[in-house]
This record gives C-alpha cells, structure tokens and sequence, in this order.
C-alpha cells in the first residue's frame, strides 16, 4: 500500500495529461460537446460529495479531480467558436441518472445511491468517445486517457479501508480511461476491422 500522499501524484498527473486538451480547446484545435464535459464534470462532482458525506479520505479528492478537470474544459469550451451543444435524449438520460442519485442521495441519506447513480451516468456519458475511439481513434489524444486510468491506480493502491464508498469510483476510473486509452493508443477498431475484411 502506498501513502496517502500519493493521490494527489496521481491527481497531479492526470492535471498534466489533460492541460494540452484544455489549450486546445481554448485555441479552437478541438470541437467539445458541451453536454459531454459538463455531464462529465456533473456525474464525479455529485460522487466527490456523496464520498465526502461518508467521511472518505484522501480518495475522494481523486474524484474531484476527475470532475474538476472537465469542468475547466466545459468553461474553456465557451471560449472555443467550434464547440456546440448537441442535446440528445442520450445526453439529457445520462443527465437525469445524475440528478436521480443526487435526489435520492438526499432523500435517503444513502451516500452510496448517488455514488452508484454517478458512475452509471458518468459511463453512459462516455460510451459515445468509447464508440469514436474504437472507429476513429486518431480524432483522440491518448495521454488524457492514460493520465487519468494512473490517477485511479494509483489511487487505489493508497486504500487502507475497502469500502465501496472508497474504492468504487476510482476503480472505475481506472477501468474506463484504461479502455479508452488502449483503444486510441493502439488503434484497436482500425486493427480489428483489417482482420474482419
């Protein structure tokens, strides 16, 4: 088990993984969806404060972290011409699930609801860039990804109490931002289609 401190190595690399994308988006290199960011701020905002009210540690601030860093790049997209808003009732589902838990959460005071509720939105918000890494996998940038699944390792390999409240969402993390990163890195749908023709 590593020490506590390390969390915040792993929020301090996944910070530097995803700066080039913020100045991206800031210069206009990329075109964000704005509902993708924001749901993917919202959904780990809403897990950070359900793990806070269950006195989680230093684990919670990696999710912070992980909703921090869209949040900025959903503010950054305002500045960029070339992001847009594309509601869809996929968008405003993933967006529902992440309300659902955070009323239930105070509705019954069940940390864990809301916590359960923000990954199921936050994957679902995802699966799209899941979709497009596969198919398109050179319209990514690999390093976020891979900055992102270290923060959730890393994060894990501080946990000295299993509870789920601890583990569930960097585990997560750590899982989805790894797929991503293995399918853009190493161009897995291009690979797979080749061998299928």
């Amino acid at each position: 088990m590593l020490p506590k401190q390390f969390v915040f190595i792993g929020i301090a690399l996944n910070f530097g993984g995803s700066i080039d994308y913020f100045f991206s988006t800031l210069k206009g290199r990329v075109k964000p969806n704005k509902v993708t960011w924001f749901l993917w701020s919202l959904a780990p905002l809403i897990a950070f404060f359900s793990q806070l009210s269950q006195g989680v540690g230093a684990e919670a601030w990696m999710t912070f972290s992980v909703g921090a860093i869209p949040l900025f790049i959903f503010i950054a997209s305002f500045f960029n011409q070339k992001s847009y808003w594309k509601l869809k009732s996929f968008d405003l589902f993933c967006g529902g699930l992440s309300l659902l838990g955070l009323f239930l959460w105070q509705l019954t005071r069940v940390g864990n609801i809301a916590l359960l509720f923000s990954i199921m939105a936050d994957f679902l918000a995802g699966l799209p860039t899941m979709v497009k890494a596969f198919y398109y996998p050179e319209t990514e940038k690999p390093l976020p990804y891979l900055t992102a699944a270290l923060n959730g390792f890393i994060t894990l390999l501080t946990i000295e109490s299993w509870k789920i409240e601890n583990y569930a969402f960097s585990l997560y993390i750590a899982v989805a931002m790894s797929i991503l990163y293995i399918l853009i890195q190493f161009k897995i749908g291009p690979l797979f289609r080749k061998e299928i023709i």
